[in-house]
């Protein structure tokens, strides 16, 4: 052993990311007692806040993430997955690489940091047919799903195949909800004009929320806004209303009714990340309970922050809500109560009041709530624009996101599914006849056919 501290970080999102960077920011001013690594499952870190518009073709599919290995060049990185945390045993087993090769991680201090997960609430149908819009994978899936589902109809004659195809539903009237149906409403009536058989009025864009006014976090005014603008582009907005089931086919709602469709984007509910179900310390609600100074109590080394962890805000008496601006603050804190720790100094509670909250929500409108003010229109879209584009890491993604930004408001949006599917292929003898070519695979076959005469 090397005889310096080990400290593990679990998960690269906002939470563990920054606390990396504070981490390194400390092995750069020359802090050799430490040797910190991150384990993650994908080899960059995702900027959330703009993922509809990747969605919504405004950005390119990676202008939004920013590869681990060149934030950190201190900080170790391991890029795999987590199979199991023993808290009892400071070790944490991980796996990576086609064959799942094992490792057992010993760890003085444990950073989790592992995240939510969807939640379906076991609803009918939900879990094999329902998009999420989570990753970067969700939104590269939603645009294909869209951009398949306009290529279908435009040569579809039988109206009943063509309506679902046309019908598209989100659930959940929140933040991410909001914005992800805003910006599938601009890419869709900007694209079909390159349909020649499909019309704009043939669209049926709906929003489906469960309580009376949508984007509840930013109150009841800029709620009824934001529905108001959404409305007027043709959004159908059906409040006080769930989804109870899904089919090929259909949604069914609360109260009883169906909306045909083959397209679900599922923004209405989030769980705690299942590992940590396992763990042995105290939970609540399924996230870790923290302290103020957020470590995790009985458990010596062991830390939380970001949406598995419930940190109490000394404020209040309550707890930080699970968003990235108070993810981020918590990585900082984090790091710098373990290196305190470690140099057996006080640590420091974390302390933080939300500056504010901000939503785009299409055509370059937005609404947004800072420092107790109401702003709404192009105003609060420019503010959601320049804050967000200050937070992305890294100038060079900086620079591209504003460049993307640019250009898009010179052309349309772009109509190419991002798709991984192998090109045909074919084995036979070297000039052999093509009789002589039995092993010729069944999408190759048809390529052929289709460039025959």
């Amino acid at each position: 052993m090397s005889g310096k501290k080990q400290i593990l970080i679990l998960g690269g999102g906002f939470g563990g990311m920054y606390a990396a960077l504070e981490f390194e920011k400390a092995l750069a001013r020359g802090r050799t007692d430490i040797e910190v690594t991150l384990v993650n499952r994908e080899n960059f870190f995702l900027f959330t806040p703009m993922l509809h518009e990747v969605a919504a073709s405004d950005l390119d599919i990676t202008t939004i993430v920013n590869p681990v290995r060149k934030l950190l060049r201190r900080v170790k990185f391991f890029h795999g997955d987590i199979e199991y945390i023993n808290l009892a045993k400071n070790k944490v087993g991980v796996s990576h690489g086609h064959t799942h090769h094992h490792h057992d991680l010993k760890y003085d201090h444990v950073v989790l940091s592992l995240g939510s997960i969807t939640n379906f609430y076991n609803l009918p149908g939900l879990a094999e047919r329902a998009l999420t819009m989570k990753s970067l994978g969700d939104a590269i899936h939603l645009r294909n799903q869209m951009i398949s589902n306009l290529e279908e109809a435009d040569f579809e004659c039988c109206p009943q195949v063509r309506e679902p195809l046309l019908n598209f539903v989100v659930a959940g009237g929140g933040f991410a909800g909001v914005e992800t149906i805003a910006g599938m409403n601009d890419f869709l009536r900007d694209a079909i004009r390159f349909y020649p058989h499909l019309r704009e009025d043939m669209l049926q864009i709906i929003l489906v929320h469960p309580g009376a006014v949508i984007l509840p976090e930013l109150g009841d005014k800029l709620g009824r806004y934001a529905q108001k603008k959404l409305g007027e582009r043709r959004i159908e907005i059906r409040t006080n209303m769930k989804v109870t089931a899904v089919s090929d086919r259909e949604v069914t709602l609360s109260d009883g009714s169906t909306i045909i469709t083959n397209t679900l984007v599922w923004t209405a509910g989030t769980s705690p990340n299942p590992s940590i179900e396992m763990l042995p310390c105290q939970k609540e609600r399924g996230r870790v309970r923290v302290t103020e100074h957020l470590a995790v109590a009985d458990w010596p080394g062991v830390w939380a922050l970001g949406d598995c962890a419930l940190v109490p805000d000394i404020k209040t008496g309550s707890f930080h809500p699970p968003t990235a601006q108070h993810a981020l603050r918590q990585g900082k804190v984090l790091a710098r109560n373990v290196l305190a720790t470690i140099d057996g100094a006080q640590t420091k509670p974390f302390v933080f009041s939300t500056i504010g909250q901000l939503a785009a929500i299409g055509r370059r409108t937005g609404v947004a709530r800072i420092l107790g003010w109401n702003f709404s229109g192009f105003i609060a879209w420019w503010l959601w624009r320049t804050i967000y584009l200050s937070k992305l890491p890294r100038f060079e993604k900086k620079v591209r996101v504003a460049l993307d930004w640019t250009l898009d408001l010179i052309f349309s949006k772009d109509l190419v599914q991002f798709l991984t599917v192998r090109a045909p292929t074919v084995s036979h003898e070297e000039n052999g006849p093509p009789a002589s070519r039995p092993d010729l695979s069944t999408r190759a076959r048809q390529a052929v056919t289709e460039v025959s005469p």
